[in-house]
């Protein structure tokens, strides 16, 4: 029989511990760093070997100390989706506290529920703003003039609060991608209408990407390539249903656009030079930076990602500028990110997901989507090239995944304790700490066990 004290501590370990995974898998943690950081936190605290399965909407988590006792069994569900990243940082902070042995258990539960708890400092209108200066930034890149800069920053503040309304009023994700798509093409042929810009599709695309941003495609992949396969189809599903109702709601308002007579023409891959460089590189920046604030990132990472993001975009587009075509350099530009996001995160000391899905927003297919729906709006042979261009959108998304998961593979092994988690880790580690669950010793403690192993009498 267990004694009751033991039932007691065992019993709040196990709720720490999924408290911990459900925010991580809640904030678009991989399925393999929430069951790492898991089961570090339970070797931690004295419970060896602890069962844990993760699905993409419930954790459970069981331990048998005796075969002849019953197991202690928990479970968690996760009720709420959101990208915060103040909370994924907070977290990833106490989870490297309590490994180092300066916060115990207690004081452990008390800290993750006043994380849990409380609000943010940020106001709510000013996250909205944020959004809005994301598609702006996405408006440069596109090489947008002021007033499609204007328009789309206009946009994405009402698409924004929109969704905030709707998610209010607990609509599903789907219609608030659906609503989101009708208000910006709307805004877009109203503005095309009264003769305010000449290229309203450039608006329409700003907002796609900034509708993208918030859909887990990495998470995804990495649970896929981790073998997490349940919890990967579920997020496939769910990005796919999302990236669905954009579509939905941009062809609905090109739809109306058109009975009502305003013309939005498609827009073209366009011609990168070497000159339009550094518009572009700074579109990048402000969209990744302005995406990090709006995601509550911590103040001190959002110049670092919007660089890292700058020299990406650059890095994608030079190599396109050589007639490369669009998914290799996506990919060699988000390998890049994976590749210096580690030693940035580590800097910041933010979990390198901070960074690298921030980094990747401005390289999001968001002009290869709008594209693909204009010209299978208009019928005929143009739909085959419209398909042709919704599979170059996919394409890019997966080479975007893919680039970066590879970066952090050949990132992580260069650090000095990476050949030790290669045996209990399944990919690499996008959230909590890099190190395995049997606590480190102290050179002085294992001089002091060789000294008692040497000074110990003799068996008998």
């Amino acid at each position: 029989m267990v004694p009751m004290l033991e039932t007691r501590a065992l019993n709040l370990t196990l709720d720490f511990c999924l408290r911990v995974g459900e925010l991580l898998l809640a904030s678009g943690a991989g399925a393999a760093d929430v069951t790492s950081t898991m089961q570090t936190l339970a070797w931690h605290f004295g419970v060896r070997y602890p069962d844990i399965d993760v699905t993409f909407t419930a954790l459970s988590m069981s331990y048998q100390s005796d075969p002849e006792e019953p197991p202690l069994l928990q479970v968690r569900h996760v009720k709420q989706r959101e990208i915060d990243y103040e909370d994924l940082t907070l977290v990833d902070q106490l989870v490297r506290e309590v490994i180092a042995d300066r916060v115990d258990l207690v004081e452990a539960r008390a800290t993750l529920a006043r994380i849990v708890s409380s609000g943010h400092s940020t106001p709510r209108w000013v996250t909205s703003l944020a959004w809005g200066f994301m598609c702006s930034g996405v408006g440069i890149l596109l090489g947008g003039d002021f007033t499609v800069v204007a328009i789309a920053f206009l946009a994405a503040v009402c698409i924004d609060r929109l969704q905030l309304l709707m998610a209010r009023r607990r609509m599903p994700f789907f219609y608030q991608q659906v609503a989101g798509g009708v208000v910006a093409t709307l805004l877009a042929a109203a503005a095309a209408a009264v003769g305010a810009v000449d290229n309203p599709s450039l608006v329409i695309t700003a907002n796609i990407v900034m509708m993208l941003a918030g859909i887990g495609f990495m998470g995804a992949l990495q649970d896929a390539l981790s073998g997490f396969y349940v919890t990967a189809g579920a997020r496939l599903t769910e990005a796919l249903l999302a990236t669905a109702g954009i579509i939905a709601g941009v062809s609905g308002g090109l739809t109306v656009a058109d009975v009502a007579g305003v013309e939005l023409r498609r827009v073209g891959l366009g011609v990168t030079s070497w000159e339009t460089l550094t518009p572009i590189a700074l579109g990048a920046a402000l969209c990744a930076g302005a995406f990090a604030f709006a995601s509550y990132a911590p103040r001190r990472s959002i110049l670092p990602i919007a660089a890292v993001a700058g020299l990406a975009i650059m890095i994608q587009q030079s190599i396109a500028i050589q007639g490369f075509g669009r998914a290799w350099p996506t990919a060699l530009a988000a390998f890049f990110v994976g590749l210096i996001s580690f030693t940035v995160a580590g800097r910041l000391k933010v979990p390198p997901l901070v960074v690298v899905v921030s980094a990747v927003v401005p390289m999001l297919p968001g002009l290869s989507i709008y594209r693909g729906l204009a010209l299978m709006a208009e019928g005929g042979t143009a739909t085959s090239q419209g398909l042709l261009s919704m599979i170059t959108a996919a394409s890019v998304a997966i080479a975007l995944s893919s680039g970066v998961i590879l970066g952090e593979y050949v990132a992580q092994p260069l650090k000095r304790e990476a050949r030790r988690l290669e045996s209990r880790l399944a990919g690499p580690r996008l959230v909590g700490p890099l190190r395995s669950g049997r606590p480190r010793r102290t050179r002085s403690q294992r001089a002091t066990s060789r000294h008692s192993r040497r000074t110990a009498p003799p068996a008998p």
